[in-house]
């Protein structure tokens, strides 16, 4: 028997997004039914198969002394983990279910029409729809690949408590190499196999060479320039590089190619929602569909995938149903990222090539982590590899970009880009007083060197 509900804001997607959305709606009094899938994704992929757990291994794999036993430490770790996003799961239901004006319902969301959503037996009508539903890893079509029971996405790999002798990464981009990372610190036998001529393409060389020298240090395997033929027998990778074929013997697969929209259950079209070819949900600036009432956030719009970004989404939605709707996604100057390698690496606005292709004539402030005199920070915790380079305009003395390869990077990072944003000057930034010992004295020195 179908029953019917009416809600003033149906919001499909339970993410970062979704979820600052719906509690604000509801505290500002508009009844917000809330639709979640999975009960194992409350909260949305970062505390649950993304940031959270991942950083938790990355920290975790840091810690492993050279007698733990690997597979061991790794087990205790995945615990520890399975802990973690639990009690984060917990606490993003009980959040919002115990909210004023907010109905939580699990199941897989369809559209029935423009205005009506279906779970189950359950149909929704609504005079506002939010998409929140994220994204998924990419599978390539490798012959072999989705048939093989070696084949592991990135929530696969969280989930399991055995540690891989042997890991084959298929991907040399930013997930690739952090679990390429994770993992060679716990004990396994990790081989990057990168299709393009180095890892990390979207970075400058210089910066995507001291990353490579890192990981080579810790025993990753980088094979660039290798194209993966074909998965045969379940656990051999045959890949072909410089005109030879070659092959791989593994435990595990790693497909860490991109990720793509999360669309297809939820019939768009009886909406009339249009896609873009890559299958993310076209929005305009203000993050409205094809449809004006339902709106696209996070992932699924097509725009950066990061946590951070499907909440400033929340911000522009909510400025359009509460505020005066001025918000878009073209007030975004300066977004950071940061690849969690160890140590990490952080990125910011343009690099050294693109700013050159742009038409700036530009000064670039560089210096290896191990010579910054500034920054004895990296001497007393012992990590002294990486480098810092900014990329500096030459006629205005602002930042254009940044990435910083160094112990804090994370944190560091959005001091820049709070700097970039401002429009403060690499002087102002270089001239700064900074506490100490600390990693931001650095920028005493690195915006002082100026190599070119």
């Amino acid at each position: 028997m179908t029953s019917n509900l009416t809600a003033d804001v149906v919001v499909i997607g339970f993410g970062k997004g979704g979820k600052v959305t719906a509690a604000a709606l509801g505290r500002a009094g508009r009844r917000v039914i809330l639709i979640e899938r999975s009960d194992q994704m409350y909260g949305g992929t970062c505390p649950n198969v993304g940031c959270v757990p991942t950083k938790q291994l990355v920290h975790h794999s840091s810690k492993r002394r050279p007698d733990d036993s690997p597979e061991e430490w790794f087990e205790r770790s995945i615990a520890e983990v399975k802990a973690l996003t639990s009690t984060f799961r917990a606490g993003n239901y009980n959040a919002l279910n115990d909210a004023e004006n907010i109905t939580l319902l699990t199941g897989t969301a369809s559209f029935v029409d423009e205005h009506t959503v279906a779970v189950g037996d359950v149909r929704i009508a609504a005079e506002t729809i939010l998409i929140n539903t994220g994204s998924e890893s990419v599978i390539p079509n490798i012959p072999g690949l989705r048939e093989s029971p070696r084949t592991v996405t990135n929530v696969d790999l969280i989930h399991t408590a055995h540690l891989p002798g042997r890991l084959a990464v298929i991907g040399g981009g930013y997930q690739g190499i952090e679990f390429a990372s994770i993992y060679r610190r716990f004990g396994t036998q990790v081989t990057v196999l990168e299709s393009s001529d180095r890892i990390l393409g979207r970075e400058d060389d210089d910066v995507a060479a001291v990353a490579a020298d890192i990981l080579t240090g810790e025993g990753v395997e980088i094979v660039a320039g290798a194209e993966v033929l074909e998965i045969r027998d379940e656990d051999t990778v045959v890949y072909r590089k410089g005109g030879r074929e070659h092959t791989l013997t593994v435990d595990a697969i790693l497909a860490a190619t991109g990720r793509t929209p999360v669309t297809a259950e939820l019939r768009l079209e009886n909406a009339g929602v249009r896609t873009t070819t890559s299958g993310a949900i076209e929005v305009d600036a203000q993050l409205r569909t094809s449809q004006p009432h339902i709106f696209a956030l996070g992932d699924v719009n097509g725009g950066p995938q990061f946590t951070y970004i499907s909440l400033d989404d929340s911000r522009i939605v909510l400025d359009q149903l509460l505020g005066s709707g001025k918000r878009s996604t073209a007030d975004r100057v300066a977004v950071p990222q940061t690849l969690f390698m160890s140590p990490p690496l952080a990125t910011v606005g343009l690099t050294e090539k693109a700013a050159r292709e742009a038409g700036y004539r530009v000064r670039i402030g560089m210096e290896n982590v191990a010579d910054i005199v500034a920054m004895p920070r990296a001497y007393i915790v012992e990590e002294t590899r990486g480098v810092m380079k900014f990329v500096i305009d030459a006629e205005t003395d602002e930042i254009l970009g940044a990435a910083l390869l160094s112990v804090d990077a994370q944190e560091l990072i959005n001091v820049v880009t709070l700097a970039m944003r401002h429009r403060i000057t690499a002087a102002e930034l270089r001239d700064s007083i900074y506490t100490h010992p600390s990693s931001t004295e650095a920028f005493n020195d690195v915006l002082a060197t100026i190599v070119r």
